[in-house]
Protein backbone atom coordinates (compact mmCIF):
# COMPACT_ATOMS: atom_id res chain seq x y z
CA UNK A 1 0.00 0.00 0.00
CA UNK A 2 1.45 3.31 -1.04
CA UNK A 3 -0.94 5.95 0.28
CA UNK A 4 -3.08 6.84 3.23
CA UNK A 5 -5.88 4.28 3.56
CA UNK A 6 -9.29 5.90 3.23
CA UNK A 7 -12.87 4.67 2.99
CA UNK A 8 -14.61 4.70 -0.39
CA UNK A 9 -17.14 7.19 1.00
CA UNK A 10 -14.28 9.60 1.82
CA UNK A 11 -13.14 9.90 -1.81
CA UNK A 12 -13.53 13.50 -2.94
CA UNK A 13 -13.57 13.27 -6.71
CA UNK A 14 -12.94 17.01 -7.05
CA UNK A 15 -9.58 16.58 -5.28
CA UNK A 16 -8.29 13.80 -7.55
CA UNK A 17 -5.45 14.96 -9.79
CA UNK A 18 -3.30 13.22 -12.42
CA UNK A 19 -0.36 11.19 -11.14
CA UNK A 20 3.17 12.34 -11.91
CA UNK A 21 3.24 9.65 -14.61
CA UNK A 22 0.30 8.09 -16.43
CA UNK A 23 0.34 4.44 -15.32
CA UNK A 24 -2.93 3.49 -17.01
CA UNK A 25 -1.29 1.49 -19.82
CA UNK A 26 0.90 -0.58 -17.52
CA UNK A 27 -2.02 -1.12 -15.13
CA UNK A 28 -4.58 -2.07 -17.81
CA UNK A 29 -4.24 -5.83 -17.18
CA UNK A 30 -4.63 -5.33 -13.44
CA UNK A 31 -7.62 -3.03 -13.97
CA UNK A 32 -9.56 -5.61 -15.94
CA UNK A 33 -8.56 -8.37 -13.52
CA UNK A 34 -9.81 -6.24 -10.62
CA UNK A 35 -13.07 -5.64 -12.49
CA UNK A 36 -13.52 -9.37 -13.04
CA UNK A 37 -12.71 -10.11 -9.40
CA UNK A 38 -15.27 -7.53 -8.30
CA UNK A 39 -18.05 -8.61 -10.61
CA UNK A 40 -17.63 -12.38 -10.45
CA UNK A 41 -16.21 -12.96 -6.98
CA UNK A 42 -17.11 -9.77 -5.06
CA UNK A 43 -13.41 -9.43 -4.20
CA UNK A 44 -11.88 -6.07 -3.37
CA UNK A 45 -8.74 -4.39 -4.68
CA UNK A 46 -6.38 -1.79 -3.21
CA UNK A 47 -6.55 1.20 -5.54
CA UNK A 48 -3.87 3.84 -5.06
CA UNK A 49 -4.39 7.23 -6.69
CA UNK A 50 -3.18 10.82 -6.52
CA UNK A 51 -5.05 13.72 -4.88
CA UNK A 52 -4.29 17.32 -4.01
CA UNK A 53 -3.81 16.12 -0.43
CA UNK A 54 -1.34 13.39 -1.40
CA UNK A 55 -1.50 9.74 -2.37
CA UNK A 56 -4.58 7.82 -1.14
CA UNK A 57 -5.44 4.11 -1.17
CA UNK A 58 -8.94 2.66 -1.01
CA UNK A 59 -9.85 -1.01 -0.60
CA UNK A 60 -13.04 -1.56 -2.56
CA UNK A 61 -14.76 -3.44 -5.36
CA UNK A 62 -14.16 -2.30 -8.96
CA UNK A 63 -17.45 -2.18 -10.83
CA UNK A 64 -16.23 -1.26 -14.29
CA UNK A 65 -13.35 0.14 -16.31
CA UNK A 66 -13.90 2.55 -19.18
CA UNK A 67 -11.46 4.22 -21.52
CA UNK A 68 -10.81 7.02 -19.01
CA UNK A 69 -12.26 5.97 -15.64
CA UNK A 70 -12.39 3.30 -12.99
CA UNK A 71 -15.94 3.09 -11.63
CA UNK A 72 -16.68 2.17 -8.03
CA UNK A 73 -19.96 1.71 -6.19
CA UNK A 74 -22.13 4.80 -5.62
CA UNK A 75 -21.12 6.34 -8.95
CA UNK A 76 -17.57 7.18 -7.90
CA UNK A 77 -15.27 7.57 -10.91
CA UNK A 78 -11.49 7.69 -10.54
CA UNK A 79 -9.65 8.96 -13.63
CA UNK A 80 -7.20 6.35 -14.94
CA UNK A 81 -4.49 9.01 -15.27
CA UNK A 82 -4.58 9.53 -11.48
CA UNK A 83 -3.85 5.86 -10.70
CA UNK A 84 -0.53 4.92 -9.17
CA UNK A 85 -1.09 1.23 -8.45
CA UNK A 86 -3.73 -1.43 -8.08
CA UNK A 87 -3.27 -4.58 -6.05
CA UNK A 88 -5.44 -7.52 -5.01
Amino acid sequence: MLGELIQKEAIEVSKIIPADQDHSRELSGKLYSAQRLGNEFKSKADITFNTREGVKTVNTTVWSVTEKYLQLKNGIHIPLNSLIDIDF
